[in-house]
């Protein structure tokens, strides 16, 4: 059976959830007794995704001492090191000489229902540099929102519209050779490099994610995440 492999960002400060995050570092998060990335890797594990690295910074030696050599969750895991923050991308520079010809990006902080496997598979038929993964969020707008006709006249008038948006879930599929764009220990976010690939005129491609998605930043995230998988 073939061994899928996976990067997971665990380097940030979250910043977002401070003061929680003075001692401890976001994806060791308890949920339900359970630390959200070894929820993660668990999830990985389940889709063949069995060799695990990780992107490590910020109190990393708490991290390598929760995850130690993964073998109580059935991985093997190896940690690179952050000697200073790199952003969403730089750490991309530091796994190089680690990772197969494509494998699976992703935050330390993410849960969803995505099924892991599909999407790399996904990504290897549709022979893409980049996958990035989707989910679909609805924002309501807190206003009335005018719509006018060519003479600038308003023809309708719609209380607090709900938009539908396609964004990005914080979880990729790449293609090793897309790697040869970033420069090493180069500080850059993932938003960058997939404009640099949209500039070359790369194959990059969207994988739309059905049912559940966290992007655990604040406490009300942490409550909905914890219920989500209470009741699973």
């Amino acid at each position: 059976m073939k061994k899928y492999q996976a990067v997971i960002l665990a380097g940030g400060k979250g910043r977002r959830l401070h003061p929680f995050t003075t001692t401890i570092p976001k994806p060791l998060f308890p949920l339900n007794e359970k630390a959200i990335i070894q929820i993660i890797i668990e999830q990985l594990k389940h889709y063949g995704f069995s060799r695990i690295l990780i992107s490590v910074g910020y109190l990393s030696e708490l991290v390598k001492a929760y995850l130690g050599s993964g073998n109580r969750f059935g991985v093997e895991i190896e940690y690179v090191q952050e000697l200073e923050p790199l952003g969403t991308a730089g750490p991309l520079t530091l796994v190089t000489d680690y990772v197969e010809d494509n494998f699976i990006y992703m935050n330390g902080d993410i849960l969803s229902d995505i099924n892991f496997k599909k999407a790399y598979l996904f990504h290897i038929k549709r022979k893409a540099d980049l996958t990035i993964c989707t989910f679909e969020k609805k924002i309501q707008s807190t206003l009335g929102v005018l719509q006018y006709n060519k003479n600038g006249k308003i023809k309708d008038y719609i209380e607090k519209p709900i938009h539908t948006f396609s964004v990005s879930s914080g979880i990729y599929v790449i293609k090793k050779e897309t790697l040869k764009m970033l420069k090493t220990n180069c500080k850059i976010d993932l938003p960058l490099l997939v404009k640099k690939c949209i500039k070359l005129k790369k194959e990059l491609v969207s994988y739309p994610i059905k049912g559940n998605w966290f992007d655990i930043g604040t406490a009300a995230d942490l409550e909905k995440a914890e219920n989500f998988i209470s009741n699973k």
